[in-house]
């Protein structure tokens, strides 16, 4: 995969900052990552973020300090479907576990971020599941979004520990991913970053649908992004590992993105500037689940054409494409599609109609950064279907580098010949380029 220049990385990093400026973002945080040597840089980064004009919210997993706890003073958990009893003799450890994880964050008044740890969740119990009394374990009754949002305003970080009160002022252990979803929901949070030591999906691990496994994947092995309907298949596909943590993870990013949540992301903690990195740049670093619009395939716009040019320049230096002008690409612009991500222009190809039924898929470039995502294979299957729809019954490519690309795309050897006159008029006998074409047998 090709590396983002400098230049590149600031300009991203700028689209990132302008779009999000202001989002309310809730980073879930598991209880090993506040205990690895690195995480006094995750800290600064998020207070970076909330300096930067961000709404950031913490909460704080504790589940590690809660047994390390528990077996300093030789008491044994039992858990129901995944879930702690809490019986009212461990209920003091519990919350000392918590608070103890959740001041482990107030270390961002160091980089002149104030912070406070609120009683912002309001919880009930879950009282008897299948004959077993869960003693102050508890769910989420409410989020306090009154008591935040003030919290906000005023310039503060929350920091929610695993414990919420209910009215009567009882305590209750209430897991952290539920927060987290509770808080993403109700404050309509625009990501939640669920920050583990699992980093998101790795492929070769998991079953993955044939789609993901072909273009969704980075050459590290890592799962870039998905769909809640993905991240469904995989979940049932793998169900019989449902405890392992990259799938938990998972599920809970899949429940934020069904609650509303526009993108949810699992990256590993530990890695330095991961969380900046995947912010603040279209890859990013670990496994999204996205539900907004992320990649959308439209008509070129006239604001188009220098990020058109900007992608077909490499091609045209080395003779792959044609050159052509501003002018030109204007000329025509009804004829070309771009591939838009995140607001950025990363692939480009036009389709023209030659006369005869016949059209050419021509100036298709694509940025090489994204050369796993298969933008070129994506555009061009998009052509072929508009020329279809388009009552097209053939379409043909004129190619001097890429024969192999086209013909594992369906597209078959064929003569100048064959072409449309109107083009065969137009060929250039320098070049020798090759033909290639795909019949779509709907003569009349």
């Amino acid at each position: 995969m090709a590396v983002l220049t400098q230049v590149e990385l600031i300009r991203e990093a700028f689209h990132y900052q302008s779009r999000f400026d202001g989002a309310t973002m809730v980073f879930k945080i598991d209880c090993p990552v506040a205990e690895d040597p690195r995480f006094p840089s995750l800290v600064r980064d998020m207070a970076l973020l909330s300096k930067t004009g961000f709404r950031v919210i913490i909460v704080a997993g504790a589940k590690e300090r809660i047994d390390a706890v528990l077996q300093e003073y030789n008491m044994a958990s039992s858990y129901r479907n995944h879930v702690r009893v809490t019986p009212s003799t461990m209920l003091p450890f519990v919350e000392m576990a918590a608070f103890h994880a959740a001041t482990r964050f107030m270390t961002l008044s160091a980089s002149r971020v104030d912070a406070v740890i609120g009683n912002f969740v309001r919880a009930r119990g879950l009282g008897v599941i299948n004959g077993v009394d869960m003693g102050h374990t508890g769910f989420v009754e409410k989020v306090l979004v009154d008591s935040l949002e003030r919290t906000l305003r005023q310039g503060m970080t929350p920091i929610l520990p695993c414990i919420g009160w209910s009215p009567a002022g009882k305590t209750y252990n209430v897991a952290s991913d539920d927060i987290a979803l509770a808080v993403s929901a109700a404050l309509g949070a625009a990501k939640l970053f669920i920050v583990s030591i699992s980093g998101g999906l790795k492929s070769g691990a998991y079953i993955l649908p044939p789609h993901v496994e072909r273009s969704e994947v980075d050459d590290a092995g890592r799962v870039v992004r998905l769909t809640p309907q993905e991240a469904e298949f995989i979940l049932v596909a793998n169900k019989d590992r449902s405890d392992d943590k990259p799938l938990v993870d998972l599920s809970l990013a899949l429940k934020a993105s069904k609650a509303g949540v526009e993108r949810a992301h699992i990256i590993d903690g530990r890695e330095d500037g991961a969380v900046l990195r995947e912010l603040f740049s279209n890859m990013g670093v670990g496994t999204m689940v996205y539900t907004d619009e992320y990649e959308s395939i439209r008509a070129l716009k006239s604001s188009d054409v220098p990020d058109v040019l900007r992608l077909m320049e490499p091609l045209m230096q080395t003779g792959a494409l044609i050159r052509r002008t501003p002018e030109q690409i204007q000329e025509k612009k009804d004829d070309y599609f771009v591939i838009e991500i995140d607001g950025s222009v990363r692939a480009c190809a036009a389709l023209h109609d030659w006369g005869e039924r016949q059209a050419e898929i021509a100036a298709l470039a694509t940025d090489p950064t994204f050369t796993m995502l298969g933008l070129g294979r994506r555009i061009v299957r998009f052509l072929l279907e508009k020329a279809k729809q388009s009552d097209f019954r053939r379409v043909f490519v004129l190619t001097t580098h890429t024969h192999d690309w086209f013909e594992a795309l369906g597209f078959t050897l064929t003569s100048v010949e064959s072409l449309p006159p109107r083009r065969v008029r137009l060929y250039d006998q320098n070049r020798k380029s090759k033909v290639f074409a795909v019949e779509f047998g709907n003569e009349k």
